[in-house]
């Protein structure tokens, strides 16, 4: 059946692309965490290209805590290779405003605790 006038071309739907990130000790955390974006964010270290806004699925597993941290976000940064300061290349994901979200960010603020308020420099700032 090709070549038929009615013939139905398939789109297929963007779907999210998904990212796994397993944060091994609090230093990493804390260089990885992103307070400064609403509902906060992680950074992801990657090479391939993203856009702002792009959709992440981000499954986020946090040193010695057993459960896994499953985050539907977006794109919100954009560290390009050979940023300033020798950055990492990757993505900022910023976390939604759901459960998951809020699960996510009160876990790793837990977990940081009075490192929050550090002027450590991170992969972002």
């Amino acid at each position: 059946m090709t070549g038929s006038p009615t013939d139905v071309t398939a789109v297929p739907i963007a779907r999210p692309t998904v990212l796994s990130l397993a944060i091994k000790e609090k230093a990493a955390l804390y260089a990885a965490y992103m307070p400064f974006i609403k509902h906060g964010g992680m950074f992801v270290p990657t090479q391939k290209p993203y856009k702002i806004g792009d959709e992440i699925y981000l499954i986020l597993a946090l040193m010695d805590d057993p459960n896994k941290y499953p985050i539907a976000g977006k794109v919100a940064w954009i560290t390009p290779a050979g940023a300033n300061n020798n950055k990492a290349q990757g993505i900022g994901v910023q976390f939604p405003d759901d459960e998951s979200g809020q699960r996510a960010r009160l876990r790793i603020e837990e977990i940081l605790g009075a490192a929050l308020r550090s002027s450590r420099a991170t992969h972002t700032l």
